[in-house]
């Protein structure tokens, strides 16, 4: 590969998907090395003071700033939109900072939001609180209804914002339906897509206009780095997003955009594996405890729809036990490979208890009106082999009389 292949579209945007992940965005330097460049430089210097104010007036290509640019965080930001098949990306220091300037960019006082209630903590803290202190009224409505989006639809209203599958309730939301309702009215679509990615599901194929995501999870994949992501198309990255996120900050260290390059190189073989190991483990618990909620699964009641969507169900599900919290808590101290994490999309399996940490923050009516209850259980399924995680769910769940 020569050196500026990886940024040639023309090139790179006919590559299948496995060789976008590992070669997409790829710029060597005069050195010629293989792996992506690391570049720690938080300013950059000039030929001339006239080089300086070209750049700075966007009559000469090149980096000014690294809350800007920086040419490995560009790298990530090509490779991520090729497999996105989006025309552009900018990366963010974390998930919830991609969520926030997604929406925040393009919000103003008087404006609506309609949101998708089953939701991540935090998400539903930006819905909730956060933007009807600026004036931005808010509706949540059960996504998995798209009529309940249509309904909710006022003359003020911008913005669709959901998650699919759902943290941590692993509701379905119908892309093409909710997708259609909001381009018929000039709304724009907001999708986290964090649970599934671009291996697994391509929002703007059912017609989203913006997609977000926490690049921590299965983008780096092994619990290393934080990161987020937001693309779109090359207009509204570059005028509506670039405007908010240059004179704010929420910027992705070069560092972590390595890590993340490295995570993508294997995220399709992971997402994969892990969904293949989640579905035996998703099996194995159907038989032991009250109700499983996998798409994944025959059972789930959109599992249909799921698997139009996604090429596979993705690692991460949820499970209930009857006996609240206190069953809950002791199955999962009962577990010795699974780790106790509110985490998701690590190659390491976690189990976590939503209720009492990831959406702890959320009023306990509001988390009932999710389907959060003090007995459901979130578990991210890892590369781990899945009958040591099954032997160690079966040892937990016989401790607490299941």
């Amino acid at each position: 590969m020569k050196r500026k292949t990886g940024q040639d579209r023309s090139i790179t945007s006919t590559w299948k998907p496995a060789t976008q992940a590992i070669r997409g965005g790829t710029a060597r330097s005069e050195y010629g090395e293989t792996s992506e460049a690391l570049f720690l430089t938080s300013g950059y210097a000039y030929d001339c003071a006239g080089d300086a104010a070209a750049r700075f007036a966007g009559e000469q290509a090149g980096m000014t700033y690294s809350r800007l640019q920086n040419p490995t965080v560009e790298m990530l930001e090509e490779r991520i939109a090729l497999l996105e098949g989006a025309e552009a990306c900018r990366t963010m220091a974390s998930g919830m900072a991609a969520m926030t300037a997604a929406l925040l960019c393009q919000l103003q006082a008087g404006d609506h939001l309609v949101g998708g209630r089953a939701a991540f903590g935090s998400c539903r803290w930006l819905t909730d609180t956060l933007l009807p202190k600026f004036g931005i009224a808010t509706t949540v409505v059960d996504a998995r209804d798209p009529q309940a989006f249509l309904d909710a639809v006022k003359p003020e209203t911008k913005v669709f914002f959901f998650e699919t599958p759902a943290n941590p309730t692993m509701d379905v939301a119908d892309l093409a339906a909710v997708c259609g309702i909001a381009r018929e009215r000039g709304i724009t679509t907001v999708v986290d897509n964090a649970f599934a990615t671009p291996a697994l599901q391509r929002p703007m194929e059912f017609g989203a206009d913006v997609v977000a995501y926490s690049a921590t999870k299965m983008m780096d994949g092994q619990g290393r780095v934080l990161a987020g992501a937001v693309c779109g198309t090359r207009d509204w990255i570059d005028n509506t997003l670039l405007p908010f996120t240059r004179n704010t900050g929420p910027t992705l260290s070069p560092f972590n955009a390595w890590v993340v390059l490295k995570g993508l190189e294997t995220l399709d073989l992971r997402i994969r594996r892990q969904s293949e190991n989640s579905v035996r483990v998703g099996r194995f618990l159907e038989g032991r405890v009250p109700r499983v909620l996998h798409p994944g699964l025959p059972s789930h009641p959109q599992h249909e729809l799921a698997m139009r969507q996604m090429a596979a169900a993705g690692p991460i599900f949820a499970f209930e036990v009857d006996g609240g919290r206190e069953q809950a808590h002791a199955l999962l101290d009962g577990l010795e490979l699974v780790d106790i994490s509110n985490n998701i999309g690590d190659s390491r399996s976690l189990m976590t208890h939503p209720a009492s940490t990831t959406h702890s923050s959320v009023a306990q009516d509001k988390r009932e009106e999710m389907g959060i209850g003090e007995g459901m259980l979130r578990l991210n399924v890892g590369l781990e082999d899945a009958d040591d995680v099954i032997a160690d769910l079966d040892r937990a769940l016989t401790g607490v009389g299941l």
